[in-house]
């Protein structure tokens, strides 16, 4: 399969030439998606060999993720690859991810920090509170299991590739939580994968605890209403159980 690493990216340009430059050396092709940024991450992502697609205005992670499956499609691949720019996610591990990907025969394979084999991964008890209530949230929804579901490394492939290109989510959290949902009620299989993650090489998490559990809390009743708007024009299939 012809695979590419979407990297969106907004005021990396300290890391993204590093993840661009691992990416290559692991045989993947990167696209940045610079996101609006005020600083040189188009200039380092090109330097480094990557092909970058610069929006005028900040989209969000999930505005920015559309627009890199969309020239993915384009562009011929079957599978697309999330990969941060921050140096959070492992280059080296893409290449497993989307093996495990095609050997289980799955549409999304989401790399984990919390499924058995995955190591430790340091995080705060309120975060971590806040990522269980999304967990039951996507098992109420869906019926799948997902230890994981706001992890942002992942491989997509066709045909629910497509289906993203064309309505990703882009609300917070939405790349994340509500793609899996979408997912689950289209009846695509979604699979984890244990993968060590690092943490951010530098800035902070864009919320802190009590910040998370709000943003969660406006989360679930955004997917809830989401939902309830998007039954009205399509009938999805039930979800498969994750395997």
């Amino acid at each position: 399969m012809n695979v590419v690493a979407i990297v969106p990216a907004f005021n990396e340009e300290r890391t993204v030439g590093r993840v661009v430059r691992a990416l290559s050396e692991a045989g993947i092709p990167a696209v940045v998606i610079d996101d609006g940024s005020s600083d040189s991450t188009a200039a380092q992502a090109r330097d480094a060999g990557a092909t970058v697609l610069s929006l005028p205005v900040n989209l969000g992670v999930g505005g920015a993720l559309r627009c890199g499956f969309r020239w993915a499609l384009e562009a011929g691949y079957d599978v697309a690859v999330q990969v941060d720019a921050d140096g959070q996610h492992d280059p080296a591990q893409v290449r497993a991810l989307v093996d495990q990907l095609v050997a289980r025969d799955a549409d999304l394979a989401i790399g984990s920090r919390f499924a058995e084999g995955s190591g430790a991964y340091a995080v705060s008890r309120g975060r971590r509170a806040a990522m269980r209530l999304l967990e039951a949230r996507v098992a109420a929804a869906t019926g799948l299991r997902v230890h994981d579901p706001t992890s942002g490394f992942r491989a997509i492939r066709r045909p629910l590739l497509d289906r993203f290109a064309v309505d990703y989510p882009v609300e917070y959290l939405g790349d994340t939580v509500e793609a899996v949902i979408m997912a689950g009620r289209f009846g695509s299989t979604v699979i984890e994968v244990p993968v060590a993650m690092g943490e951010r090489e530098h800035g902070a998490p864009s919320a802190g605890t009590l910040a998370s559990l709000w943003y969660v809390a406006r989360v679930l009743l955004a997917i809830r209403l989401m939902h309830r708007q998007r039954r009205r024009a399509v009938t999805l299939r039930d979800a498969e159980p994750l395997t």
